[in-house]
C-alpha cells in the first residue's frame, strides 16, 4: 500500500486540490460567510487526518515489507514465516525487477524474513564472521522502530545463538543463548553482510546463508 501511496502521490493530491477549489467557488457565489464552516472542517479534517497518517505510516510501511516477503519473496518466490533468505544480487540489480530489495549500498549482502513468536520462541543463529561487519536489524511493526541489533557493533563477531521471544515468555533461557524480547511478538528481520568486491562477494553470501532462524528445540 505504501508504494500505492508514494505512486500515485501527486494525482490524489491535485483531484483533491481541484474538488476542494470546486466547493470553495460554488460556496464563494454564497457569500464571505458561507466559507467560514468549510474553511473550519478543512482545517479539522487536514490536522486529524495528518496526525492518523503520522500514526499509521510505520504500520503500512512495515506491512508493506511483510506482504512482500511473505508473497513474492526477494525474487526466489515466497518466503515462509520465520525463515531468511539471502540475496546475492547487489541492490542495483535487483532495482530492475521491483525486488523489495531494490535499494541499499551495493557493498553489502542484503538478509530478510519475518519473524513470528506467538507460537513460541524462535533461535537466531550467526556464525563466526572473522573481523567482517555485519547486522541483523529487528523492526517493530507497530512503531516501526528498530529494537534490536546483531552484529559487529552490538554484539561481536563471534558465532552466537540469540533467544528470540514474547516479553511474557517465562522458559528458561539456554546456556549460552542471549534473551531478546520482540514487543508485539512479531517483527521485520534485515540483514547485512559486508563484501568487500566482487571477488569478496560468494564467500560473503556463505555467510550471510548460515544466519538463520530455527525453533528453539531445533537450534544446534
Amino acid at each position: 500500500m505504501n508504494r500505492l501511496i508514494l505512486k500515485y502521490s501527486y494525482p490524489v493530491t491535485a483531484v483533491i486540490l481541484l474538488v476542494f477549489a470546486w466547493v470553495v467557488n460554488r460556496r464563494l457565489a454564497g457569500g464571505v460567510a458561507a466559507i467560514i464552516p468549510l474553511a473550519v472542517a478543512a482545517t479539522f479534517v487536514w490536522v486529524f487526518g495528518s496526525l492518523v497518517f503520522i500514526y499509521y505510516w510505520p504500520w503500512i510501511t512495515v506491512g508493506g515489507f511483510k506482504r512482500a516477503i511473505l508473497k513474492r519473496g526477494f525474487g526466489g518466490g515466497p518466503i515462509p514465516v520465520n525463515t531468511l533468505y539471502a540475496v546475492l544480487d547487489r541492490p542495483s540489480q535487483s532495482a530492475s525487477t521491483s525486488s523489495v530489495m531494490g535499494t541499499g549500498a551495493d557493498d553489502l549482502l542484503y538478509i530478510g524474513g519475518w519473524l513470528d513468536v506467538n507460537a513460541g520462541p524462535r533461535a537466531l543463529h550467526v556464525p563466526e564472521m572473522d573481523g567482517r561487519y555485519y547486522s541483523v536489524q529487528l523492526t517493530d511493526p507497530i512503531s516501526g522502530a528498530n529494537f534490536a541489533y546483531v552484529g559487529k557493533r552490538t554484539t561481536g563477531n563471534a558465532a552466537g545463538d540469540f533467544l528470540l521471544c514474547g516479553p511474557d515468555w517465562k522458559g528458561v533461557l539456554p546456556t549460552g543463548m542471549t534473551r531478546i524480547d520482540v514487543p508485539h511478538r512479531s517483527a521485520l528481520l534485515i540483514g547485512r553482510v559486508f563484501a568487500a568486491d566482487e571477488g569478496d562477494r560468494l564467500a560473503a553470501y556463505e555467510l550471510a546463508k548460515q544466519i538463520q532462524l530455527a525453533p528453539l528445540n531445533n537450534r544446534a
